[in-house]
């Protein structure tokens, strides 16, 4: 086991092992980006510490005694041997793709239509969607960011608001016809639709008047299929707003109830310092949402809900 108490400090082993590579405290120093009296400060307190002389300096240019030959060498091979390590860590991390964990819906109905501006913005950085609607956490080597619907906290994470947006009933007009104002019970009758998962509609589900009390028949399936399902007719579904709100503009579909809540989309991450391709991402994430605001303000997209 490794006595850690006997380690003179890093900064002073940088700096000898800096000196003896380079043979000059100038280029030690810039090689550090310090000043060379740093440098030569540093090689004396080791000195100090360790209580060998480390550099003879009795001519005109200092030259390592024998510990000090002994010593650089040792420290070469261990500073190469981290330095290698952490390339290879360096270089993992940076070619592994950015995995993006979100559900279905989202995927189908917000990220993907507006992707390729992240492609455009950084071409080089590969992406991993995983479209799953069971909550994933990121997680090291794993999971980079999850788009995850609700209200937040979630523990040992942080959350970002992306969008905010209530959840709807919603049909395609011959479906609906004679329901449009009926209360959630006397829907039950009609077939449902259900996105597969835990999703945006599953807490409010739960919750409604509605849940148990199905005697429509009742489909399960992926997000995307089933908003197609919505606009052809094959069933009512609950929804966060946002993914209809053309639908509901155009007349494709029917609004029968909006239940406002104070939950949405966040951006979900690990703690601690992200890397670029994260980083550069959840800044594209927030362009979007201020160019959304900026449209929804100038009239050009619906309002958030």
């Amino acid at each position: 086991m490794i006595d850690w108490r006997i380690f003179p400090p890093l900064p002073a082993l940088r700096a000898f092992a800096a000196y003896a590579s380079t043979g000059s405290v100038q280029r030690a120093g810039n090689a550090l980006n310090v000043s060379h009296a740093a440098i030569s400060q540093h090689i004396r307190n080791l000195e100090a510490h360790l209580g060998v002389t480390l550099l003879d300096r009795t001519g005109r240019q200092a030259v390592l005694t024998s510990d000090g030959i002994h010593l650089a060498k040792s420290l070469n091979d261990g500073f190469e041997t981290m330095a290698s390590a952490i390339q290879a860590l360096t270089d993992s991390e940076a070619n592994r793709p950015l995995h993006i964990s979100t559900t279905p819906s989202f995927a189908s109905g917000w990220l993907m239509p507006r992707l390729d501006r992240f492609r455009q913005m950084a071409p080089d950085i590969d992406l991993m969607i995983d479209p799953n609607p069971e909550l994933r956490d990121p997680s090291p080597g794993g999971i980079d960011v999850a788009l995850r619907y609700g209200v937040g906290p979630w523990p040992g994470l942080e959350h970002e608001l992306l969008i905010r947006t209530g959840v709807a009933v919603v049909g395609a007009p011959d479906l609906v016809a004679g329901h449009a104002h009926s209360e959630l019970n006397t829907l039950s009758t009609l077939p449902w639709l259900q996105e597969i998962g835990t999703t945006e509609a599953t807490t409010w589900l739960q919750q409604s008047e509605v849940t148990g009390r199905h005697q429509g028949a009742r489909l399960v399936l992926p997000g995307a299929l089933m908003l197609h399902a919505l606009r052809t007719g094959q069933g009512l579904g609950v929804v966060a707003k946002v993914w209809v709100a053309d639908d509901l503009v155009s007349g494709r579909l029917v609004l029968l109830h909006e239940a406002r809540t104070e939950a949405g989309y966040h951006i979900v991450t690990r703690p601690g310092v992200p890397r670029a391709a994260l980083k550069s991402f959840i800044t594209w994430l927030r362009r979007e949402r201020a160019g959304d605001a900026k449209l929804a303000k100038e009239g050009g997209l619906p309002a958030m809900p």
